[in-house]
């Protein structure tokens, strides 16, 4: 059995750590160089950073924070946000990154996953994916919609076939972002999770909801969930990485520890 990843996400906005719920009412809440440093030191298994405006305001993302973080960390690095060609994907992962995620621009140009798993390797491209409970309907059968820029526009696109198309295309994982539970700290879309993990190949990041080491336990289980995101209950010190950890480990869950 592989090995469990626990991955705090840095939300960045203006170049400062931000949190808000279900995409609304963002609170700044401090320095993720920072940030990123306290949580590879208790023992994160990679980072994951989003500049979070910059898709939906049409600019480039934040390069020389991603470089400050990078030089931070020693664990994997995920970066997305205002990725729109191979070049943006070239610089990010000159600035350190050892993965980038597609979000957005995957949507409105699809070729852009097998562009960027031609050029830098599936393992490279991270598929975003921020989905929103709909009536279920002929366009979209799963009852899961995929929503772009930052949760402002829908698209349409059934979040399941979205998934089985990406993976085609070339992506390499998913990050799974349920909107509807992002920020609340009442668990993950188990449902949602279940869906695509179960019906991918790649590995599958669970994102949205997480709470309580409890939530963790859920998605990764039940959820069969590859790796769990997590952002408040840590941001706010509620809970540290290896206290989480060392919960899953007592559950039977199979983490990489740091004794």
């Amino acid at each position: 059995m592989l090995s469990k990843r626990i991955i705090p996400c840095l939300d960045v906005r203006n170049g400062l750590l931000t949190k808000g719920i279900k995409f609304q009412e963002n609170v700044d809440i401090g320095d993720p160089v920072e940030a990123a440093r306290a949580y590879y030191e208790q023992g994160a298994d990679e980072i994951v950073f989003y500049d979070i405006t910059a898709s939906s305001d049409g600019r480039d993302i934040m390069i020389d924070v991603v470089k400050r973080v990078a030089e931070t960390i020693f664990i994997p690095f995920c970066v997305g946000g205002g990725i729109r060609t191979v070049e943006d994907m070239r610089r990010v992962i000159l600035a350190g990154a050892e993965k980038v995620s597609v979000n957005t621009e995957a949507v409105l140009n699809p070729r852009l996953i097998a562009d960027g798993a031609r050029a830098f390797g599936s393992q490279c491209i991270v598929l975003g994916m921020d989905v929103k409970s709909v009536k279920r309907s002929a366009v979209i059968p799963s009852g899961y919609e995929i929503v772009i820029q930052g949760g402002r526009t829908y698209t349409g696109i059934d979040a399941f076939w979205w998934a089985k198309e990406a993976e085609r295309l070339g992506a390499g994982e998913i990050c799974l972002n349920s909107i509807d539970a992002d920020g609340t700290q009442d668990g993950y879309e188990i449902d949602l999770t279940f869906l695509i993990s179960t019906n991918v190949r790649i590995p599958v990041i669970a994102s949205g909801g997480a709470g309580r080491p409890e939530h963790l336990l859920d998605v990764l289980t039940r959820g069969r969930a590859d790796a769990a995101l997590i952002a408040s209950m840590v941001h706010y010190k509620t809970y540290a990485i290896p206290a989480i950890k060392a919960f899953l480990d007592r559950q039977g869950v199979k983490m990489r520890m740091q004794w």
